[in-house]
């Protein structure tokens, strides 16, 4: 099996960190011209595998081992690229890790037996450092790069190659690193459980487990960030001069904006992940929105559906993360589970006040965890009596973590403020057929 840790590094110094930046910036930089070089031998149909040394180039800074991982990894990239397109598949070459004038995207990656890992009440990680670097930074010939690591590793096993960056969003540098732990060691129940997401953009993932627990995922302050920062950049676009379309200001938001995202997300991936995990559960259902994402409400629903929720990248995030855990991904219709009551089934007579699901027989419930319970019964051809589920965890992303809040979503206000597509102005509650 295969599985990820992940921790926070931090240097010890100043200098240690001007040193790590120098480290991840080099490697960017080995990336590009690489990255350069194959893609112009792409246009000009030559092969992209006859390339310069980079590895001599880059060993001074870098070491050897390390230079040749970054060149490896750049392989990897163009043969995923090949292999996508000999499917069928149009999709754009490895692109470039940033540049210069805006900030490069700063990453490296250490082959398993060049880096130490220890973890306890000192925890420390070394990385090797190119003899260049060293005299600069006046380390010795036998000398690393010594790093404090904040966190407990939840997997413990063969480590493999480690990946390193630097987390602008947070201003952190972060280690993943995946190891390969025996498929006898099992430290959780045999996995027969089954769970289904409604996602959204309100909130982002409304879950159901066969085991009668729900989780909702707010994504209502997210959306509006990524809303304000939109708007920025389309008040600064207004501003350019005749002939321009973007300035050195706009492409710092739009990296901004995505990382911002993409961390929350991740976060919420990886969560909910393990918190399935935890319950046993072996297939997640995800909703195929195929039909729903090619339909545009507003000009404001296709900012959510297409740019802020990113419905696809979620997707493979998802499926990712999952199969680190043995959890299988299944994406399946989940046509008029939002219109559909889970009592007495009734789908014309119902209605959807924000985060409020009501029905003609009475019932009244939360219609994003309602949706996604009605999935569930679908797919797993399991009738969870409604009222046996447990209190709904509902969570909160505070820019560094999901946190659980202590209210109860059961008790959102109809009369709150809510986006609601089912209204005239366009506005969207969630994006599931109905």
């Amino acid at each position: 099996m295969r599985r990820t840790n992940t921790f926070a590094v931090r240097p010890l110094s100043e200098q240690d960190e001007r040193l790590l930046r120098d480290l991840l910036d080099a490697s960017a930089s080995l990336w590009n011209e690489l990255n350069y070089e194959r893609r112009q031998q792409l246009f000009d149909g030559e092969s992209v595998w006859d390339t310069a040394d980079y590895r001599k180039k880059y060993v001074g800074v870098l070491g050897s081992a390390t230079a040749q991982q970054l060149i490896r990894k750049n392989s990897e990239a163009w043969r995923s690229f090949f292999a996508t397109r000999e499917d069928g598949e149009d999709t754009a070459p490895p692109g470039y890790w940033g540049n210069e004038e805006d900030g490069r995207e700063l990453r490296t990656y250490i082959r398993n037996d060049q880096y130490t890992l220890e973890t306890g009440e000192r925890s420390r990680l070394e990385i090797p450092v190119g003899q260049d670097l060293k005299d600069e930074y006046g380390l010795g010939y036998h000398d690393r790069l010594r790093l404090e690591v904040a966190g407990d590793p939840k997997w413990e096993g063969d480590q493999g190659r480690l990946e390193l960056y630097y987390d602008e969003v947070d201003d952190t540098f972060r280690a993943i690193q995946p190891v390969t732990v025996p498929d006898s060691r099992r430290d959780s129940p045999v996995a027969e459980e089954s769970a289904a997401l409604d996602m959204g953009a309100n909130n982002l993932v409304a879950c159901t487990t066969t085991t009668g627990q729900q989780y909702l995922y707010e994504g209502h302050d997210l959306f509006a960030r990524f809303h304000d920062t939109t708007e920025e950049i389309a008040r600064l676009q207004s501003k350019l001069r005749e002939g321009r379309y973007s300035s050195r200001r706009i492409r710092r938001l739009y990296r901004k904006r995505t990382r911002r995202r993409d961390h929350a997300q991740d976060a919420l991936v990886c969560d909910l992940i393990e918190r399935l995990y935890d319950e046993g559960v072996a297939t997640v259902y995800v909703g195929d929105l195929t039909n729903v994402l090619s339909k545009h409400w507003s000009a404001r629903v296709n900012e959510k559906t297409h740019q802020f929720w990113a419905y696809r990248s979620f997707i493979d995030r998802l499926a990712t993360t999952a199969e680190e855990y043995g959890i299988t991904v299944e994406v399946e219709s989940e046509a008029y589970t939002t219109a559909e009551c889970p009592v007495c089934s009734e789908r014309d007579d119902t209605e959807r006040d924000g985060d409020v699901f009501r029905c003609s027989c009475g019932y009244e419930g939360h219609a994003d965890l309602d949706a996604s319970r009605t999935f569930l019964e679908r797919q797993a051809g399991t009738n969870l009596e409604v009222g046996s589920m447990a209190r709904p965890v509902c969570l909160k992303w505070d820019d560094h973590n999901w946190s659980e809040i202590p209210h109860s979503p059961e008790r959102a206000s109809p009369n709150e403020e809510r986006t609601n597509r089912s209204t005239g102005d366009g506005k969207l509650a969630s994006v599931g057929t109905a």
